[in-house]
Order: C-alpha cells, then structure tokens, then sequence
C-alpha cells in the first residue's frame, strides 16, 4: 500500500495545478483507449495511469494524474470528471456515470468515443464547406480594394487635370477610394470593435446570443445547415444518452447543456418541464416548428408510443446527418456561380468607372 501511495504521492498536491482544454479529438483518445484497456482486463486506476503516461503535455498529465488520484482513493471516474467541467462536458460525464451504475462502462466509452468522432468530423464539414466561398470573398474584396486604393488613385490625377464632367461611377469610385485612403484604418478598427463587442455580448448576454442564434438560422444557404448540424447533434445525444440507461428527462436536461445554439437550449430546457410532468416529448416537440422540422415530431410519436426513443433518436441522427452531408456537398456548387458573378460585377464596376472617362478624353481630343 505504501509502494502504491508513493507511486501517486507526486499527483496529491496540487497547488500548482492549471487547468487545460481538452479538444474533443482528445476526449475522444481517452474515452477510446480507456475502453480498450478496461476490456483488457487492465483495473480502471492503471488503465487511467497509462493514459496519463502517453499524454503530450505536462498540463495534460497534471488532469489525469488527479483523476487517478481520485480514484485510488475510492471515487468513481464520473465524479472525478466532474471536477473538470469545463474540460471534459456534462454529456461525457454523464455516459461514463450511466456506463459505472450499469456495469458497461466499457461499452459506454465505446459508444462515446464513436459520437465525439462523428462530432469533430461534422465540425470539420461545416468548416471546409465554408472555406472554398470564403477564399472567392477574400479574392473579390482583396482584388477590388487594390484597385482602388493603389491603382485607381495613380490614374486619378489625369482625370482632375481635364475639365470634363466624370461619369457617376467613376464620381462614387473616387469618392470611395478617398474614404478608404483617409479613413481606411479607422473603418477597419470600427469593424473590429464590431467584432469584439458582438463575441462578447453572445459570451455574457444570453439575449443577445438567443437572437443571434435565431438569426443565424435565416442566413441563405447557411441557415439550414446550421439547423441541421445541430438537430444532428441533439438527435445523437438523446440517443446514446438513453441508451446508456438515463431517462428521458435526464437525456434532455444534459442535451440541452451540451447544446451551443441558445434557441435549440430553451426549447429543450421548456420541453424537458413538460415531461417532468408526465407529458409527452412530441406534443412538445410540435410547439417548436422553427426548430425541430414535422418528421422529428411524428418519429418521436412513434417512439414514445414503441417504447424505442434511443433507436428512435438514433434514426433522426442519421436522417439530419445525411441532410447535413447533401447540403454541405452542394453548398461549394451553389455559391459558387454567385460569388463568381458577385465578384464579377465589383471588379466590372470598377472597370467601366476607369475606362468610361478615358474613352470620353480619347473622343474629344479626336474631335479637335
């Protein structure tokens, strides 16, 4: 026992402790690895030890060596998760607690690791779907401003020079190429201000990210991936969540903590009030139809009524996921024939504003 005590003393004192974040890649190692290791027949406490050995930071290692101290003194893993919330999330904390009461706790890591995957990779889509529209945005703006604030500007002293009348747009491109040049840098620090003031009244105003998440919902081409990007999320929790032995208002509650998007969370929060009172989750489900489309309604119906809402939820996971899939695979084809033409009428417009008034020179030096 002393050997032991002394083989964990170092992880005991943790005065200089910092806490980390883990990525969800990274939950997703230690929830796979641990199940590997447990189904090995490895005890829980050395399973953790080798885990923390393997870690790539210092931080890393402090987390899971007091994670093990916890357990070496008689704590469960989940209540020694749940000391590092903001490191590893209720819904994890949840299923591994489902998984020790149950006495599948391997099985629950298994199930875990697979949704944390299926996560990232669904975080992953959305962003690479995104990055392709952004690099033409970039290559519109970028293009355009060079134009104006360091090509236009060496031609314009020509056009000052004859007393001819401009056209009006080559007027509104001088007059935007002079805001830019002399209130360039203010613009710039506006809109970042901008920026910053919206990140921090979505991190400490619940109103505001409540509307802002209902807004984003109204975005062409973006809304209805971001709905479905979620309703797939939520839809894979509940499902694992009961499968892993919670109740329906249990599954719901830590669903609804999980959930980023404000709108999603107070719909589930409302929703999970109602079956607390012995009411069903559909009739609920139904007050939301900006949020949850019919088809979410009429199969958890079905499920309440089969007793089967995990293999229920699991489905709906699996329809979005595919919505999500078709919609993220299109989204590059559809922008892109806008963002094209989009790009083409700012560059064309700033064209025509150049060479209209060089044609109208060229005509009256000819005439004379």
């Amino acid at each position: 026992m002393n050997k032991t005590l002394g083989k964990y003393r170092k992880y005991l004192d943790f005065s200089f402790f910092s806490y980390t974040s883990f990525s969800i890649k990274k939950q997703t190692f230690f929830a796979k690895r641990l199940s590997f290791l447990i189904r090995a027949g490895i005890p829980i406490l050395e399973s953790v030890s080798v885990i923390r050995r393997q870690a790539k930071s210092k931080s890393e290692a402090r987390v899971l060596g007091k994670i093990a101290a916890d357990i070496m003194n008689g704590q469960s893993l989940a209540g020694s998760l749940a000391k590092f919330k903001g490191i590893f999330s209720s819904f994890m904390i949840n299923v591994i607690r489902a998984g020790e009461s149950s006495g599948a706790l391997t099985e629950n890591l298994n199930y875990l690791a697979d949704e944390l995957r299926k996560k990232e990779l669904l975080r992953k889509r959305i962003l690479s779907s995104m990055f392709y529209p952004l690099i033409i945005l970039i290559a519109t703006f970028g293009i355009t401003g060079l134009l104006i604030v360091y090509i236009f500007p060496k031609i314009l002293p020509i056009f000052k020079s004859l007393n001819v009348e401009l056209p009006i747009t080559t007027r509104a491109v001088i007059f935007l190429s002079d805001t830019l040049r002399n209130y360039g840098f203010w613009i710039l620090l506006g809109l970042v201000l901008v920026v910053i003031a919206v990140i921090l009244l979505k991190k400490h105003m619940p109103r505001f990210q409540y509307f802002y998440d209902g807004l984003m919902f109204k975005v062409p081409f973006m809304g209805k991936i971001i709905k479905n990007y979620n309703l797939t999320n939520i839809m894979r929790t509940m499902g694992l969540l009961l499968r892993s032995g919670l109740t329906l208002t249990e599954s719901i509650l830590i669903t609804a903590d999980t959930t980023e998007n404000r709108q999603y969370k107070k719909a589930l929060e409302n929703i999970s009030h109602e079956v607390i009172k012995g009411r069903g989750m559909a009739d609920h489900v139904r007050k939301y139809p900006a949020l949850f489309p019919e088809i979410t309604e009429n199969m958890i119906a079905v499920g309440e009524r089969s007793g089967n809402l995990s293999n229920t939820f699991t489905y709906l996971s699996e329809f979005y996921e595919n919505e999500f899939d078709d919609l993220t695979k299109n989204l590059s084809s559809a922008l892109e024939p806008v963002l094209m033409i989009v790009m083409g009428v700012i560059v064309g417009f700033v064209a025509i504003s150049v060479i209209t008034p060089i044609y109208s020179i060229t005509q009256n030096l000819k005439v004379r």
